[in-house]
């Protein structure tokens, strides 16, 4: 798979906050926010109906219901890492929902497959005629 085009974002479809962050850290948790919450406008995106679509999708449960989705990053111990990652996990999420998926194209099988699929038929019931009781005669 090729790797897809970068999407501009518009920055004022981000809106940006910093939290607290649990886990790991000792007393600096508690004080500082480095965990960052990003928020993004869809509708100020201007994605196409199928990519919009596709986002959607993609987000699940990080889409609200006002249109918003919703990253949250808190691996990180300072600010700007989880800002940096957000944005990327954001990125490559829009990304994604630009590439169209190839359309399927049906086929049938072929006379030989059809021939391969019936001797292999008629050989299986063979081997379970076999296991059968013999049957008076």
């Amino acid at each position: 798979m090729s790797r897809p085009e970068p999407f501009p974002i518009p920055e004022e479809a981000i809106e940006e906050r910093f939290i607290t962050a649990g886990g790991p850290g000792g007393q600096n948790v508690n004080k500082v926010a480095t965990a960052v919450q990003l928020r993004v406008d869809v509708f100020k995106l201007g994605l196409s109906p199928t990519a919009y679509r596709r986002l959607r999708e993609l987000a699940g449960s990080r889409m609200t219901t006002e249109g918003e989705i919703v990253i949250t990053a808190r691996t990180h111990r300072t600010q700007e890492a989880n800002r940096d990652e957000a944005r990327a996990r954001l990125a490559e999420l829009i990304a994604r929902a630009h590439i169209r998926q190839a359309k399927r194209i049906r086929t049938r099988p072929g006379p030989a497959a059809k021939a391969k699929r019936l001797e292999a038929k008629t050989r299986r019931g063979a081997v379970k005629q076999a296991r059968s009781k013999p049957r008076p005669e």
